[in-house]
């Protein structure tokens, strides 16, 4: 598949993290959702995948829906969250004893190459359906996560992710970030 490499712009900036987020983790990132138009969370955890959609000013997440399936959004164990839509993304993830974040927003700061791909998610069958989430499962390994799909959602899913691009001294081509997109349904080209 050939890549088409797009100009657009795109801004890259950290974000405060604030003293509390043990205690207020869940209420930090629905905060930054709506200045950004983000709409889903992927988080790795050290004890599997969560997943999230954007309802308003709160965040309804798998473990809520498939709670044997999907850990709790905990900040022990999470080890980064991505809150994504088709203008931004917000990534938190963990540096040592703290957190840090940052934004990619298209459409303001610099020009600057980038391409979009899509990354197959594992789960070509469906199980069952709860608010909002669809709990899907790969072959026999019984490799299970819920992401926000409908109930009649083709599969497998895809997340589109996009690649920014940036030049070394010697005029080389490298990825320098990324970022999610969108989760969408059907297999990806």
């Amino acid at each position: 598949m050939k890549r088409e490499i797009k100009t657009g712009q795109h801004h890259i900036q950290s974000l405060p993290v604030p003293d509390d987020l043990a205690t207020e983790l869940r209420q930090w990132l629905a905060a930054q959702t709506q200045p950004y138009g983000l709409n889903c969370l992927l988080a790795h955890a050290d004890d599997g995948v969560i997943w999230g959609e954007i309802h308003s000013d709160s965040i309804h997440l798998s473990c809520d829906a498939f709670p044997h399936i999907s850990p709790p959004l905990l900040p022990m164990t999470l080890q980064q969250a991505r809150l994504f839509g088709s203008s931004a993304e917000i990534m938190l993830w963990r540096e040592g004893a703290g957190w840090r974040a940052r934004v990619i927003q298209d459409g303001a700061g610099e020009d600057g190459e980038y391409y979009d791909e899509n990354h197959l998610l594992w789960g070509n069958q469906a199980e069952d359906q709860k608010e909002g989430f669809l709990l899907v499962r790969q072959g026999k390994e019984g490799l299970r996560h819920a992401p926000p799909l409908p109930q009649d959602a083709q599969l497998p899913a895809h997340l589109k992710v996009r690649h920014y691009l940036a030049y070394d001294s010697d005029g080389q081509v490298y990825v320098a970030c990324s970022r999610l997109i969108a989760l969408q349904q059907g297999g990806a080209e």
